[in-house]
């Protein structure tokens, strides 16, 4: 397994960029690096974890393979653990399986049952 890490480019709290820290074929090995690394599991997010600017070159010491955020993802997709957000109104209600629509993340056409999808609290 490679333990991967894009640049520290996304805004964060306090101010520091993150930086998103994935593997390309084990979660089970991404979370002993997370661990060994000090980041703390609720820095996890569905594949990869937010990883702060000032763990960034300790992240590269331990092993973790500097690339772009562009190929961090395309070799996430490719492994296999990539999971994409769902829409959040309907993964809260639990109409939803399949992929996002686009344009507002609900899903296309009506909800299951028949049932009209209401948006806003119309």
């Amino acid at each position: 397994m490679t333990v991967l890490i894009d640049p520290p480019a996304w805004p964060g709290p306090r101010g520091l960029l993150f930086s998103h820290l994935a593997g390309d074929a084990s979660l089970e090995e991404l979370h002993a690096f997370a661990r060994e690394l000090g980041v703390p599991p609720r820095a996890f997010e569905r594949d990869h974890y937010d990883v702060p600017e000032t763990l960034y070159d300790r992240a590269v010491r331990l092993g973790a393979a500097p690339v772009s955020s562009r190929e961090l993802v395309a070799r996430l997709t490719a492994s296999g653990l990539r999971r994409r957000k769902r829409g959040r109104l309907a993964v809260q209600r639990g109409e939803f399986g399949g992929e996002v629509a686009p344009g507002g993340g609900l899903p296309a056409g009506p909800a299951p049952g028949g049932a009209e999808q209401r948006v806003g609290g119309e």
